[in-house]
């Protein structure tokens, strides 16, 4: 295969000494998992934190080989990664993304999706500008999946039915796209329901 455009990192894996196996989401081809040389060195490690914006060529000899990778930066969101709300955010939705779809399989919609939610959420003054929009990223993938869910739309700043949808979207992603691969993923989505129990308390 041999893909040049934009991508969305999600995930990452480290690969004997100084490589990574990135997972990247692209409009034309879905998810891409990729070799990425000296990815854990001090220039690319910045490269590859998952939810950055990044120019990708990919590439394969044969379709049953992994493909190499090469990145260059074009959106970072580094600087949220230290914010704890912000940081949770995009570490849910980057690793829902990575672990819930196939590979290889085209999501225009979704990676439109993301794209969007990964800039309100380092954009928004606040979370609560970006809550409502993830809820809708959550629904949006698993329709795209051929799951739905029939959940109301929560009012902006209305926590209590906020976490009503987002516990019953979180038993829909359970049961179904992340059904016996869900433990780790979803501690990171429990961590940023924590975080966001704390702001609607405030």
């Amino acid at each position: 295969m041999e893909y040049r455009g934009p991508a969305i990192v999600c995930s990452n894996r480290n690969h004997a000494e100084t490589a990574v196996v990135t997972r990247l989401l692209t409009a034309d081809h879905g998810l891409l998992g990729a070799y990425v040389a000296g990815g854990r060195g001090r220039q690319l490690r910045p490269v590859l934190l998952p939810g950055n914006f990044v120019e990708a060529e990919v590439r394969s000899r044969v379709e049953s080989q992994l493909p190499f990778a090469r990145l260059e930066l074009r959106e970072s969101r580094g600087p949220w990664l230290a914010e704890p709300l912000p940081a949770a955010g995009i570490a849910w939705v980057t690793a829902l993304t990575a672990v819930a779809l196939p590979e290889r399989q085209a999501f225009p919609a979704l990676f439109s999706a993301l794209s969007a939610l990964l800039t309100a959420i380092c954009v928004a003054p606040s979370a609560r500008g970006w809550v409502i929009p993830l809820l809708s990223y959550e629904v949006l993938l698993l329709r795209e999946l051929g799951y739905g869910v029939t959940v109301k739309r929560p009012e902006e700043g209305d926590w209590t039915g906020i976490f009503a949808a987002f516990d019953r979207i979180g038993r829909e992603l359970e049961r179904y796209p992340l059904a016996e691969r869900h433990v780790g993923v979803m501690a990171t989505r429990a961590i940023l329901r924590d975080r966001w129990a704390r702001i609607a308390g405030a």
